[in-house]
């Protein structure tokens, strides 16, 4: 397993110093420090540095933490890269100006050492799942661009995903539907057929456990044959996913937008990013277990 590499960013040297001592025990955790924004951007843009997060401060003189974001997202290979930006400044203007700069994942200073782990591992477990969902997406052929409709079920959170990459390709832009398909897909799993809560989510992940506890329910008699379906439609302007569970259903108008209150919880963003990056629209029907995506434009078919 190759090392995971941070990019921590203060112009405090204490606190530089402080996290890098809160890593010392991680396996697998390299951390590379910068004591202001333009050193951070040295490091980023030096040919042989690849860095797999960073752990940002906000307010720094010269190039701030926003703006080290913006530039950042002005190059391709460095867009992709978890941000957590650190901060005092928590007031819903300022949270929303850093996510819409990129930062979807916050620390709230001061704070302690297991609710930074908590949200790093949640930061880097959500690149891990895009990586892989990208690395699938290209093993599939791009016939499905011909698909005008189906119907597919799957089970457990690695179907979701091979699904998500499978379907994706039946989508005007392949690499930018997969996330999101998958997220829906994964939803229904765990939210829905296997009853997870927020709450529930917010603490395992949290403790770590969240996989153990996936598999737990996943195994009890009364989940054991439920499935997520989802229908595909498709017309020269639109792409319709109709994704149905068999859950409960939950209070879907929450979690549409990304909500300050939960940018510093490690989990409850990721219908709002599938809203924003991936679909034009999504909306649900029914209790609120029946998700509704679109995909609005141009789709045309393979040539």
């Amino acid at each position: 397993m190759s090392e995971t590499r941070i990019l921590l960013v203060d112009d405090e040297v204490l606190n530089l110093e402080i996290l890098e001592a809160y890593f010392e025990d991680q396996p697998g955790i390299t951390t590379v420090t910068a004591d202001c924004g333009e050193a951070a951007w040295a490091q980023l843009i030096t040919p042989d540095h690849r860095f797999d997060l960073i752990l940002l401060d906000r307010m720094m003189p010269g190039l701030d933490g926003i703006g080290l974001l913006q530039r950042m997202k002005g190059e391709p290979s460095l867009a992709g890269i978890p941000v957590i930006l650190q901060t005092a400044a928590n007031s819903p203007a300022q949270i929303r100006e850093g996510l819409e700069a990129g930062a979807y994942y916050y620390l709230t200073k001061p704070y302690h050492r297991d609710d930074m782990l908590a949200i790093v591992h949640a930061a880097l477990a959500d690149a891990a799942s895009r990586d892989s969902l990208q690395q699938q997406l290209h093993q599939h052929v791009s016939s499905l661009q011909f698909l005008e409709q189906g119907e597919f079920s799957v089970t457990t959170i690695e179907e979701a995903g091979q699904l998500a990459a499978f379907i994706a390709h039946a989508c005007p832009s392949p690499d930018v539907a997969v996330m999101g398909i998958s997220e829906l897909l994964v939803n229904g799993v765990e939210h829905g057929n296997l009853g997870l809560s927020y709450a529930d989510k917010l603490h395992l992940k949290r403790e770590d456990t969240w996989h153990e506890e996936i598999t737990r329910r996943a195994a009890l008699p009364e989940n054991r044959n439920k499935r997520v379906r989802l229908q595909f439609t498709r017309d020269a302007q639109t792409v319709r996913l109709r994704i149905i569970d068999e859950g409960a259903g939950f209070d879907w108008q929450r979690f549409l937008e990304m909500d300050p209150e939960r940018a510093f919880d490690p989990n409850g963003r990721g219908i709002a990013l599938a809203r924003m990056l991936s679909f034009s629209n999504i909306t649900y029907e029914g209790c609120g277990n029946i998700a509704v995506a679109t995909i609005t434009g141009f789709c045309p078919r393979a040539g």
